[in-house]
């Protein structure tokens, strides 16, 4: 798992030991693509699962103006479906495609709660790692993060939904939890960024009041990431599928940003772009 990266590869966070703070230096926040190479993701389960098709995916958000490339071969989906894969199942659909999503020269991110595939990404070149758990289920991937020295997601989850608890006192003790691993890691506080997790445990209400109070994470002093992108809480107030929440991703994406959320993590990277743009070049006119 711990293996070098051979010569034919980039090294483990290729795109610069600084990626992090580059991109949060952004004037707006910066832009995370979503790319599947999953059968059964929620919206786009399957489109690219075939290596040319993911590629040519990856192409078109970088066209779009991309800032960070976030690639998955197993769907974590949130609410219910989703069928938990092996390692090798990961592995096996990341291979035929990573090294060439690597190349394209933006920085990528893992989305893997295992570390196993995490070492493998990162020894392909892979810049970040995304662990929608926090680092709360595998409990080598702290270790890992801290040897690797990359940045890493730390998203917020629950085994189960729990409409009757305060969500925002339940997020803030997760991630407590989630930083004090970290800390006992040896993971750089200036390495990691929190996720809220909007739809991951959460009912629609919970995903919404979490949008609302993400000033409260500001007690944390880390950088956020949301990402409502075609989530179901959006066809809690507008019945749609995921495709048709195109509107509502972007409503709920520039209020995190109002709310200080400096990354953004989309399916539609170019709509949310100019959507971000605009916001931004209004609010300069104040």
């Amino acid at each position: 798992m711990n293996a070098s990266p051979s010569p034919s590869v980039p090294p483990a966070g290729s795109a610069g030991p600084d990626v992090l703070r580059t991109l949060l230096e952004r004037p707006i926040p910066a832009v995370m693509g979503v790319l599947n190479v999953t059968p059964d993701s929620f919206s786009d389960g399957g489109e690219f699962i075939a290596p040319e098709l993911a590629l040519a995916r990856a192409r078109a958000m970088i066209e779009a103006g991309v800032d960070i490339i976030d690639i998955g071969a197993e769907s974590t989906r949130p609410y219910t479906g989703a069928r938990p894969v092996t390692a090798a199942d990961e592995l096996a659909r990341l291979k035929p495609v990573l090294s060439g999503v690597v190349a394209l020269g933006v920085p990528v991110s893992i989305d893997s709660m295992k570390a196993e595939v995490v070492a493998f990404a990162l020894d392909q070149g892979a810049a970040i790692a995304n662990d929608v758990w926090g680092l709360q289920r595998d409990t080598g991937m702290a270790q890992l993060i801290a040897a690797r020295g990359v940045p890493v997601i730390v998203m917020h989850n629950r085994e189960a939904v729990d409409s009757a608890i305060d969500i925002v006192t339940d997020m803030k003790a997760f991630f407590l939890r989630s930083l004090d691993i970290a800390a006992k890691a040896g993971i750089a506080r200036d390495k990691i960024v929190l996720d809220p997790g909007i739809g991951f445990g959460k009912t629609a209400e919970q995903s919404m009041t979490a949008l609302a109070r993400l000033r409260e994470f500001d007690m944390f002093g880390l950088p956020i990431l949301v990402g409502a992108s075609r989530k179901r809480f959006i066809a809690s107030v507008s019945p749609s599928e995921p495709k048709e929440r195109l509107a509502g991703s972007i409503a709920a994406h520039l209020i995190a940003a109002q709310r200080g959320a400096k990354i953004i993590r989309t399916h539609d990277v170019a709509e949310t772009l100019q959507a971000l743009r605009v916001a931004n070049a209004i609010e300069s006119k104040q």
